[in-house]
């Protein structure tokens, strides 16, 4: 049943016959040829009692009469219109708002930090659905919520999930998904006012382009998100982007091996040793010297270095076990660290833990550079 119809028609004040009406005047100013008034009549009450459905032909006339979505049109929500219940409504949903900041946005946080840790362990592809109602809900508060004060906690809130979730997309191989998601997310925390929020999202979104074969507008990107507030960055976060512009200078080819270097000992010098993992701030981020060392092999191993061996081994003895998915990524490294060495059987040993982790994750990003590897057996 096509409730949205009858709603936004009664909203009008218009009857079945005044819509058929109009509908005619439409047609004839348009030069289209309709159906007759008595069929009209007929269509309007089986299209609002659902013994028909709306044809496109007929809901782009309606949408121009009625001021309605095609989304409002074909619904089984009645849809409100401009009447005091409306109002009310809104009003409503202002005030129910004004207090998510202290009720809402701690659920929302914790529900956030669940999918977060069912992603690195389960993988990204089952969490599809649970991550889309979760921003859904995060970006309804954020629509009700009018001042500042209680708009900025559920705009963080929404920062750091969209983030997540364009990540999720990004492994999954969606890449439009990805694109829009960190676009969500840079908006969510300019609302916010948080620029460690919006300098991670740059810094994510460079990989879309690097995966995207566009490696140099990835490092330029990452690089103006370091230059973003940088006085307002924590050391962490600054440990990470410098550590992300190491990687993706070195995916960028031999002219960035210097570049991509003098990151990694910047990264270094940045990180913070205090034995922490994550910012109390920043939960997004996941960096401390294992972390660190292991991203360091990743970069080695795509320069080409020898030394990037010993790191690589070194971070999978201690690697965090509760990083499943991002156990492909070390495999990947190894096998492309013994590949410049000829090493053709330690080489096909880890791209098939790899190709085995990548497969049980479902990550297709993860995937498709098993598959380049294999290619070089």
């Amino acid at each position: 049943m096509a409730k949205g119809l009858r709603s936004a028609r009664t909203a009008r004040g218009w009857s079945q016959d005044r819509l058929v009406y109009e509908m005619q005047r439409f047609a004839e100013r348009g030069l289209i040829d309709i159906a007759s008034a008595a069929s009209l009549k007929t269509y309007i009450s089986e299209w609002e009692n659902g013994r028909r459905a709306i044809t496109d032909r007929y809901a782009s006339i309606l949408r121009s009469l009625l001021g309605a979505t095609d989304a409002e049109l074909r619904s089984e929500a009645a849809v409100r219109g401009p009447q005091v219940d409306g109002y009310a409504d809104l009003l409503s949903r202002i005030d129910a708002a004004s207090s998510l900041s202290e009720s809402v946005v701690p659920s929302f946080l914790a529900q956030t930090e669940l999918l977060r840790t069912m992603d690195r362990q389960l993988g990204a592809s089952g969490l599809v659905d649970q991550m889309n109602g979760h921003l859904a809900a995060m970006e309804d508060a954020l629509t009700f919520a009018v001042l500042p004060g209680a708009r900025r906690p559920i705009a963080a809130a929404l920062a750091g999930a969209s983030t997540l979730a364009a990540w999720q997309a990004l492994d999954a191989g969606a890449v439009d998904r990805a694109w829009r998601r960190y676009e969500l997310a840079k908006k969510a925390a300019q609302d916010a006012d948080s620029p460690m929020y919006l300098a991670h999202a740059m810094g994510e979104q460079a990989y879309v382009l690097a995966d995207a074969g566009r490696p140099q507008l990835a490092v330029e990107l990452v690089r103006d998100a370091q230059r973003t507030h940088a006085e307002r960055q924590s050391p962490r976060l600054r440990a990470w982007l410098a550590a992300a512009e190491a990687e993706l200078c070195a995916a960028a080819g031999p002219d960035m091996e210097a570049a991509a270097r003098a990151a990694l000992e910047r990264a270094n010098a940045l990180l913070p040793d205090d034995g922490e993992t994550r910012d109390a701030d920043m939960l997004s981020i996941f960096l401390n010297a294992g972390h660190l060392a292991r991203w360091r092999g990743n970069v080695l191993a795509k320069l080409g270095d020898a030394s990037a061996m010993d790191e690589l081994y070194a971070s999978l003895g201690s690697a965090d076990a509760s990083f499943v998915r991002a156990s492909s990524g070390l495999h990947c490294d190894l096998t492309q660290a013994h590949l410049a060495r000829g090493e053709l059987e330690e080489a096909r040993s880890h791209l098939q833990q790899a190709r085995l982790v990548a497969n049980r994750t479902g990550s297709v990003r993860y995937r498709r550079r098993v598959e380049m590897l294999t290619g070089r057996l």
